[in-house]
C-alpha cells in the first residue's frame, strides 16, 4: 500500500512537471487540448521561444516525465508480479493511484492553477478573458467521468492484463 501511494505521488510529479514543461517551456497550441474551447480558440501560435533554448528544456522535462510515468507502471506491475497479485490487487493499485491523480488534477490544476494562481493565463494571456466567465468546476462533467467510469474501466483492464500474464 505504501508503494502504491508513493507510485501515485510520482505520477502526479511527472504530470505537473509535464503540464509545465509545455505551458511554460514548449508553449505548443497543440498541447491545449483539454483546455475550454474558448481558451484553446483563443490561444495564439508560439513562433518565438520565451527565451533562447527553452523549448529545449521543455522537450527535456517532457521526456523525463513520460519515462517517469513509464516508471510508475513498470513498478506498479513488476512489484504486483513479485508479490503474486491477483485481479482485485491490481485493480486496486492501479485504480487508487489513477483517483489520486484525479482529485490531484481537479485541486491542484483547476483550482490553484488555473482559477486562483492564474499560471495559464500567466503564459497566455489572449486567454484572460475565457476563465472569468469560468466558475471552479466548470469541467466537473468531465472529470467525474474519468474519475468513475474511465479510470476504473482502464485499471479493470490493465489488471486484467496483468493477471494474464501472471
Amino acid at each position: 500500500m505504501l508503494l502504491t501511494i508513493f507510485l501515485a505521488i510520482v505520477f502526479c510529479a511527472a504530470i505537473t512537471l509535464m503540464l509545465l514543461s509545455a505551458v511554460a517551456f514548449i508553449q505548443k497550441k497543440e498541447f491545449f487540448s483539454s483546455a475550454p474551447r474558448e481558451a484553446r480558440e483563443a490561444i495564439l501560435p508560439r513562433e518565438k521561444e520565451l527565451f533562447v533554448g527553452a523549448r529545449t528544456i521543455g522537450w527535456t522535462l517532457m521526456a523525463f516525465s513520460i519515462l517517469m510515468i513509464l516508471g510508475t507502471g513498470i513498478v506498479s506491475i513488476w512489484d504486483g508480479f513479485r508479490n503474486g497479485f491477483g485481479f482485485w490487487q491490481f485493480f486496486m493499485r492501479f485504480v487508487l493511484i489513477f483517483t489520486i491523480y484525479k482529485v490531484y488534477d481537479m485541486i491542484c490544476f483547476d483550482y490553484f492553477l488555473l482559477m486562483k494562481f492564474q499560471f495559464f493565463q500567466y503564459y497566455f494571456p489572449e486567454v484572460g478573458s475565457v476563465y472569468p466567465l469560468k466558475k471552479y468546476g466548470y469541467n466537473i462533467k468531465s472529470q467525474l467521468l474519468k474519475l468513475l467510469v474511465i479510470f476504473p474501466a482502464a485499471s479493470a483492464i490493465a489488471a486484467w492484463v496483468c493477471t494474464m500474464f501472471r
